[in-house]
């Protein structure tokens, strides 16, 4: 049995999320008062956080943290220590409140930006104006701390979540928007989900049609794939190069990792309807495909032919040239075999490749981009079908179907991405109401994802530390807006932060009620954050969808 670890229980009057590893009072100190003459001292490699302190929390107090000087009465000192970074790796921090010096020290950078999201919140305890973009009052006024000391770093380094930009596009200012909400809750990486049936939103210089046509769709289905409700109004967008550049720059200076996904061999009838060469021609009319307007598993999967491999080789030569990430997401999911098994071409490729049939052939695909991304210096990371065939030298899995994939994964010697359907998919439903806008999936409701366990206890601990992290997954079918897309995610997302974050009990032990108790501090953040959250009551009238249909429950979700 994989032991559970087990934190501090922290301080709960901060309301401090996540958990911090630990908190403590320092009785014989005194408090902190920041005001208009508290100064900022930044040592090397915190300038990120300086510059985040200056734009983020002095444009909502209206202080303007100068360089620390001898007029100052307060002072903010940001440092990197080495020690720390050996106590507590380069995420972890040390904030110490006492006296005229608030002291966040950091194993890294990252540590130390971590710290300031920590500060903003325990500016937050009586009032949430911290977390607005202006002041909400005419007068500037002093905020008091208490002495404490806190000592953090995370769980786990892969704390993520995943954005389809495909189904329903998010424009380049709502991805950045979303960059500011996972770091105000330390969370790290940003998985987009760049390509689908549905719609191409990375340019590909070499191949234009990729978002020229492959990025619009003529109409789109309204509610789950039985609706039979349509959207008639055009649907896609594409972002260019230089926005992909930019909130690449704009997450890495909130060190937040951008992961591209740019899915294969299946989920590509997009890029079939710009190329048709890329599909089975010898099995249907590919000329005739346009991009995909519903949901479900689509059958236009592509060609196994050099000609695609040496286009998709290309796709992901511009791919690297703007996302410095060590991961490269090739998707490798639902990949139906009817039309390899029908193709000539196909089953001439499986003989001449001596590969066990299509599932072979789908390994040999991924396989050659799992050799070709590591001949570059990274490293492919798929969907747990990947497993199916073989698993590509190298690869890493993210574990979607369930926990089983990662734990034969994990077993075979690979990295792992825990982020299992039946726990952390946030486009499933949060409650079995009626109410519920456009339900489907499985019922998991804000406990449920608090009493996520990332580490399965069948895992050793030798098999367990190949358990990178875990992410939220939000696929956007059936989000259509910024609106939507906040109702669904807020305030699950919050919770899952914490179980990838903080060294929590085993779930039997995970005290819910504390959590939920710093949850009543957390709304207000999120109200002055612009977060359309699902209420704990359940959902606003204007947050309804009556009409449109979702997923009738079938049934308790399998077991994970």
């Amino acid at each position: 049995m994989h032991p559970h670890p087990v934190g501090h229980p922290g301080t709960p009057d901060h309301a401090v999320i996540p958990l911090p590893l630990r908190t403590e009072a320092l009785p014989d100190g005194d408090a902190f008062v920041l005001d208009a003459a508290t100064g900022l001292d930044a040592g090397p490699g915190t300038e990120d956080t300086a510059h985040w302190l200056r734009t983020t929390l002095g444009a909502a107090t209206a202080l303007p943290l100068p360089p620390h000087h001898d007029g100052c009465r307060g002072r903010i000192r940001l440092r990197t220590d080495p020690d720390l970074a050996r106590r507590l790796g380069p995420e972890g921090y040390r904030l110490t409140v006492d006296g005229s010096l608030l002291a966040i020290d950091g194993g890294g950078p990252a540590g130390v930006f971590w710290g300031a999201q920590t500060l903003r919140q325990l500016l937050a305890t009586d009032t949430a104006d911290v977390f607005r973009r202006a002041p909400t009052t005419p007068d500037t006024r002093a905020r008091s701390l208490p002495p404490l000391r806190i000592e953090d770093t995370p769980r786990f380094g892969w704390r993520g979540m995943m954005l389809d930009v495909a189904r329903h596009f998010t424009p380049k200012d709502g991805v950045l928007r979303w960059i500011d909400l996972l770091a105000a809750h330390k969370l790290n990486v940003l998985h987009l989900h760049l390509t689908d049936d549905q719609g191409w939103r990375v340019p590909i210089d070499r191949h234009p049609e990729l978002t020229r046509t492959g990025g619009w769709r003529a109409r789109t289905k309204l509610g789950h794939r039985a609706s039979p409700l349509w959207s008639d109004i055009p649907h896609g967008g594409h972002y260019t190069k230089d926005d992909l550049r930019e909130i690449v720059a704009y997450a890495a200076r909130h060190h937040i990792t951008v992961v591209p996904e740019v899915d294969i061999p299946g989920h590509s009838q997009a890029a079939i309807a710009a190329y048709p060469e890329l599909g089975n021609t010898d099995v249907i009319d590919t000329t005739s495909l346009s991009v995909w307007d519903t949901w479900g598993v689509n059958p236009n999967v592509l060609a196994p032919t050099d000609n695609a491999v040496r286009f998709y080789e290309e796709v992901l030569e511009e791919v690297l040239e703007l996302f410095p990430s060590r991961y490269v997401h090739l998707g490798g999911d639902e990949c139906p075999k009817d039309q390899w098994k029908a193709s000539d071409t196909a089953q001439k490729r499986i003989a001449e490749l001596g590969v066990d049939g299509e599932d072979g052939l789908q390994s040999w695909f991924l396989g050659h981009f799992a050799r070709w991304l590591a001949d570059r210096g990274r490293c492919l990371i798929g969907w747990d079908e990947i497993l199916e065939g073989g698993l590509p030298e190298g690869a890493a899995v993210s574990s979607w179907r369930g926990c089983a994939g990662g734990v034969a994964a994990a077993r075979a010697g690979h990295d792992v991405v825990m982020c299992p359907e039946q726990q952390v998919y946030l486009d499933h439903r949060q409650d079995a109401g009626a109410n519920e806008p456009v339900p489907i999936g499985f019922v998991r409701t804000l406990e449920d994802v608090y009493r996520f366990e990332p580490v399965p206890d069948a895992l050793t601990d030798a098999e367990a530390e190949r358990v990178l992290g875990t992410q939220a997954n939000v696929w956007t079918e059936v989000m259509d807006s910024q609106e939507r897309r906040d109702y669904q995610v807020f305030p699950r997302l919050v919770a899952l932060a914490e179980v990838a974050w903080s060294r929590l009990p085993a779930p039997p032990d995970r005290d819910y009620q504390e959590f939920t108790r710093r949850m009543t501090a957390h709304y207000p953040r999120l109200d002055a954050l612009g977060v359309a959250y699902r209420p704990p009551g359940g959902p606003h009238p204007w947050q309804k969808r009556p009409g449109l249909l979702g997923r009738p429950i079938d049934g308790p979700p399998p077991n994970v």
